[in-house]
């Protein structure tokens, strides 16, 4: 019965430690995705004042026309 006990109790410390690795994996790959996705709303803001800028030049050619 001890025996088993300690097989037992080993079999979960293993599975725990996996856990473990896996939470510490998970929270770098979160920590990326942020990263990522903060970087491409920056982007996105400068490819948003660069098109509404061209629409207001196009539009003052437009009346200038």
């Amino acid at each position: 019965r001890r025996l088993m006990d300690n097989e037992a109790l080993k079999k979960l410390e293993s599975r725990v430690d996996d856990l473990i690795g896996t939470c510490r994996q998970l929270k770098k790959d979160n920590h990326a995705i942020k990263d990522e996705h903060a970087r491409l709303l920056e982007k996105t803001q400068i490819a948003r004042t660069r098109i509404e800028s061209m629409i207001g030049r196009l539009k003052a050619l437009e009346r200038g026309s």
